[in-house]
């Protein structure tokens, strides 16, 4: 079974259901919703549309909603702009009017007080490169350094620029409220710069009486100085390299992505590598051989999972990219991993549990790690060690838990009923493994379960052999 998780974005080229369900056939664990691009009536179909086929396929497949987040943007231009070094370029705030030849208007109205002379500024993904040489009335006087075309409602990134964003917009918050009605399995919060953006969400989360989890995306340099703070507040991480890799020098992304895949594992948080992992395949049947080097790299260094964008939500082969990613990460994960995990940390009784469990089943052959979770807990805390070559079956009464499963390295989720007598519960989960062939007689089966000690449940560790 393959450990490292796949998530598909869902767009134009993944709208007929047939190809959402070859994607869960082909192995796609979790289906992001881009809230930059996706409408509520579409949400509202394909949420309902994606839980009936992974309940037809008996796959445990899990929702995440994107968010857009307050990005900075142009404004509408009558005609495009053809800019070459040396041009002035002017952005204006607050209704302020330009005289330059080339000028356009900026959706934030506090970037006149954020930005300095000698700032970069980088339009449309970077494509264009402008230096601010003065700012005053409102306006912002900028030379271009890079040759580009600058159409409406181009993206703006500032590094190094500390903005005074709120982490919600009110998109964002109607997004979420849409989210929660429906019970997405995760959030992605986008831009997130500190603990407090994260803290927020939650709360909102709370009054929207949602279970959802956060995951954390890292797209700037605000969020790379604060990463240890963001890793502890979130429930999960992604390296989001698209905006990330344009707000830092460009060969420090490497660099940044090994140390978050660390922290994470160090941390016991589920971590995602994301953007352009097969970027090519938007277009062509194959990928190039360094998005294969790329994509083995992320498998080697453990991540949780690894993500589509454009590749499935536009792009010509997205059952093919799948397949793809499949293919790589068995064979990645049959050559061994980074061993992160060794660095974890173990704070409290039950994580030192299920250390224990990991150890013994790391040392017997034809191992298999049963754990029984009400929340998910001990599961994610058994994926967060990398067993070396046991799968995690986790068991879990809650639909919601074995949802949000389907992102850990490793486990594959489960759902069944709870007995009050745990060694009914654990016999009912032999039953299910031997019935749908994921044991054979003499596996060795290291159980991770409570049992009854006088009145009190206690966590324990056994081994069994399956029959």
């Amino acid at each position: 079974m393959r450990k490292t998780k796949i998530i598909c974005t869902l767009g134009p080229a993944t709208e007929d259901p047939e190809i959402v369900r070859a994607l869960i056939h082909e192995g796609a664990n979790l289906f992001r919703l881009n809230m930059s691009h996706a409408q509520h009536d579409n949400v509202r179909m394909i949420v309902p549309e994606i839980r009936r086929l992974a309940r037809e396929l008996d796959r445990p497949v899990a929702i995440l909603m994107d968010t857009q987040g307050p990005a900075i943007r142009t404004g509408e231009l009558k005609t495009d702009l053809h800019l070459k070094p040396g041009d002035i370029l002017e952005f204006t705030v607050r209704g302020a009017k330009s005289e330059e030849a080339y000028s356009v208007d900026v959706n934030y109205d506090d970037l006149i007080n954020d930005i300095n002379e000698g700032d970069t500024v980088l339009v449309d993904n970077g494509v264009i490169h402008l230096l601010v040489l003065e700012k005053r009335d409102n306006r912002i006087r900028c030379q271009v350094l890079t040759p580009g075309t600058l159409s409406s409602r181009r993206h703006i990134n500032l590094p190094g620029v500390r903005v005074n964003l709120p982490p919600l917009t009110g998109k964002d918050i109607a997004d979420i409220t849409l989210g929660a009605e429906l019970a997405v399995d995760y959030f992605a919060l986008s831009f997130v710069r500190q603990q407090s953006d994260i803290e927020e969400l939650r709360r909102l989360l709370v009054q929207r009486k949602s279970k959802a989890q956060i995951m954390a995306k890292i797209e700037d340099q605000s969020a790379v100085r604060l990463i240890d703070e963001i890793i502890k507040a979130a429930d999960a991480i992604m390296i989001a390299r698209g905006d990330l890799g344009i707000e830092v020098p460009i060969e420090e992304l490497p660099i940044i992505q090994r140390k978050i895949v660390k922290l994470c594992a160090r941390l016991g948080k589920p971590v995602v590598v994301a953007t352009h992992m097969l970027e090519s395949m938007v277009h062509n049947p194959l990928p190039t051989r360094a998005e294969i080097t790329d994509v083995a790299n992320a498998v080697f260094e453990q991540a949780d999972a690894i993500m589509l964008s454009g590749e499935t939500s536009m792009g010509l082969y997205p059952v093919e990219c799948v397949r793809v990613l499949n293919r790589v990460a068995l064979r990645i994960e049959r050559s061994g991993g980074a061993g992160y995990a060794k660095a974890a940390l173990l704070e409290d009784v039950r994580q030192k549990t299920v250390a224990s469990a990991v150890v013994l089943a790391n040392s017997l052959p034809r191992a298999k790690i049963i754990v029984f979770t009400r929340h998910g807990t001990m599961a994610r805390n058994t994926s967060n060690l990398r067993p070396e070559h046991a799968t995690i079956f986790g068991f879990t009464p809650d639909e919601a838990v074995r949802a949000q499963l389907a992102l850990c390295w490793g486990i594959c989720p489960v759902l069944i009923e709870f007995s009050e007598d745990p060694n009914t519960t654990i016999e009912s989960a032999e039953q299910y493994l031997r019935a749908n062939g994921l044991t054979s007689a003499g596996d060795n089966l290291v159980i991770i379960s409570d049992v009854l000690a006088g009145d009190m449940l206690v966590d324990t560790v056994q081994l069994r052999a399956a029959r």
